[in-house]
């Protein structure tokens, strides 16, 4: 208490803990000074792979794109370039000419173009020369490319010439004039076609066009690589120069408050298709491009809180060395304050701290052995005791046995009177014990089994017993001479008409043993139990062979173990007896075994 008193008048800062706050805090700037460049240099670098990564990723979409256009290019090439077809559409001969041209010449090559590519594509030829017949198909207002690579349509080009699309077609070069636009129905279709005119190659470098053709294909299959894989958000689409949107996958930048909105929440990045007026545009929301960011700053907000951990231990170290010392003297002297005297204190080197550990730990040693010869002196006084409450039963029990024994002689039963003083001589042969306090439990229930036997000799079939022990006790030992004086006890009190049973039982729970004594006897009342509860040291309230044992149970193990009772007027007591679990050498198994077979 002394200690608490000092501690409590004395509050201060030790100067270990001042030390340790200022060397913190000059550690803790230096961390954050550093831990922002370090951030600030990785998160550039993060955004700039990113952006990398996304170009690099739209160039490659767009390559695929152009790949797709320039197959549907090469169909297109496979009319543009060939003279036969030429030379039929300048003829303008009726008749069997114009069944030959269009049975011989024209189908098969309009099948052979369909036939050269496994992509969906629609063909419409439109021809000047109208002595050639038209030739086909009804759809019924349906999509044309639903029966792309099986047929075909002839048109004359009169059917188109009215058309605005046809009209705004750009003046022919020879082999590069050629448009990508969505006519006709292709937008509610979901198609594009490419147009393209059919030149009259008998002029060098002719402009006159014999015809027009138009090649059209799905939109889902020529951006088909068209993906928005760039994380949550993201959106990629197709633009027109004039700003029509012909193709988008993903979840389009939506914004109430416009454009500006959206450039403030969207990474924009535009990949164009160098000689076409298209452009691959992909919005990615601002937040997953920061997502590496995030990770940086995740990672060096890590490296610097396990550095800054870092220069704590090793602060803490380096002003905590004198203050663990002092708290381990603390520590120690609590222990002694609370009755442990077993922890000793221990430093290393010669200085004050180590003068100080050795003469604690000199006094303590001296404390404790003065408190072992107390300790011995109070045993001895309870060994004593239990002698002298031996030497007030044993007398009584004594006469009581010869007087049966005499009753035995008088009536000839020798078998009987043998029985009876084998077993009187056991029990003082096992209370004896060559005057040793702890023995086997298997002795302490062999003689409490001496002990019943020649009462049974008195009492008769008036008394019942039956043990129920756990064979796995037997290893264990104990304090003589704690079961009899409660056996004696329901024999003297328990009496409940002409008859009596006992069982006594014993197992392991946990590190403990319990042993109880049961009877079926009168039982007792509420003030009785209270008294034989009462405190050790009432003697006038508490039984005198209880509290012996009691005690006897608490020197040797401890207050968390002694006597128990339980008990209900007219219904039988039951005692409880907890020991701990203290191992022996000496096997008794077969002594126990035989004594439960007895009883049984």
């Amino acid at each position: 208490m002394g200690y608490k008193a000092s501690a409590e008048e004395h509050k201060f800062i030790p100067f270990g803990y001042k030390l340790m706050i200022s060397y913190l805090v000059l550690t803790l700037i230096h961390v954050l000074v550093f831990g922002y460049f370090a951030n600030w240099i990785f998160v550039d670098s993060a955004r700039k792979k990113t952006s990398d990564n996304v170009q690099a990723a739209l160039s490659q979409m767009k390559d695929n794109i152009r790949f797709k256009m320039m197959d549907t290019v090469r169909l297109s090439d496979m009319m543009y370039y060939d003279d036969t077809i030429a030379a039929r559409l300048r003829q303008y001969q009726q008749g069997w000419y114009s069944y030959e041209s269009t049975t011989q010449y024209l189908v098969p090559k309009f099948n052979s173009v369909l036939k050269s590519t496994n992509r969906r594509t629609s063909l419409v030829v439109y021809l000047r020369n109208e002595t050639l017949p038209e030739i086909y198909n009804h759809y019924n207002d349906s999509d044309p490319l639903t029966y792309a690579g099986k047929s075909y349509d002839l048109y004359h080009l009169k059917r188109i010439e009215d058309r605005k699309w046809y009209l705004e077609f750009p003046a022919e070069t020879y082999g590069e004039t050629m448009v990508w636009q969505q006519v006709e129905r292709d937008t509610e279709f979901g198609n594009i076609s490419l147009l393209r005119r059919i030149i009259d190659t008998a002029k060098s470098k002719s402009t006159m066009d014999i015809g027009f053709m138009r090649l059209t294909v799905k939109l889902s299959d020529l951006f088909e690589t068209v993906s928005p894989d760039f994380g949550e958000g993201t959106s990629v689409r197709i633009e027109t120069g004039s700003g029509q949107v012909l193709f988008e996958r993903g979840t389009a930048p939506a914004s109430a408050s416009g454009q500006k909105a959206k450039e403030a929440d969207f990474l924009t990045i535009r990949e164009p298709f160098g000689d076409m007026d298209w452009q691959l545009i992909t919005s990615i929301p601002k937040a997953w491009v920061e997502k590496d960011a995030r990770k940086v700053k995740l990672l060096t907000a890590g490296i610097g809180s396990v550095s800054f951990l870092v220069f704590v231990c090793v602060g803490i170290c380096l002003s905590g060395y004198f203050s663990r010392r002092v708290s381990r003297i603390v520590m120690v002297l609590d222990s002694f304050r609370n009755g442990d005297f077993r922890k000793r204190i221990r430093f290393k080197g010669r200085d004050e701290f180590s003068t100080i550990s050795e003469s604690i730990n000199d006094m303590v040693q001296h404390i404790d052995t003065l408190i072992q010869q107390v300790y011995v002196t109070r045993l001895k006084k309870k060994e004593a005791e239990l002698e002298s409450l031996q030497a007030q039963i044993n007398p009584h029990f004594l006469y009581n046995t010869l007087s049966s024994i005499s009753l035995l002689a008088k009536f000839g039963h020798v078998e009987q009177l043998h029985q009876m003083v084998s077993n009187l001589a056991l029990f003082y042969r096992l209370s004896l014990n060559e005057g040793r306090t702890i023995i086997p439990v298997a002795n302490e229930l062999e003689q409490a089994k001496a002990y019943l036997d020649i009462q049974k000799a008195k009492y008769t079939d008036r008394l019942d017993v039956l043990f129920e022990v756990d064979p796995d006790m037997l290893k264990y030992e104990m304090v003589k001479l704690i079961l009899q004086p409660f056996l004696e006890n329901v024999l003297k009190h328990a009496w409940c008409g002409d008859r009596v049973h006992i069982r006594i039982t014993g197992q392991k729970i946990g590190d403990d043993l319990e042993f109880r004594v049961i009877d079926d006897g009168v039982g007792m009342t509420v003030d009785t139990l209270r008294r034989l509860h009462a405190d050790d040291e009432d003697h006038e309230k508490a039984g005198y062979g209880i509290r012996n044992v009691r005690q006897r149970i608490q020197l040797h193990y401890g207050k968390g173990y002694g006597v128990r009772i339980h008990s209900r007027l007219g219904i039988g007591t039951s005692v409880t007896l907890r020991l701990p679990c203290v191992d022996r050498r000496a096997p008794y198994v077969d002594k126990v075994i035989a004594i439960e077979n007895d009883y049984r």
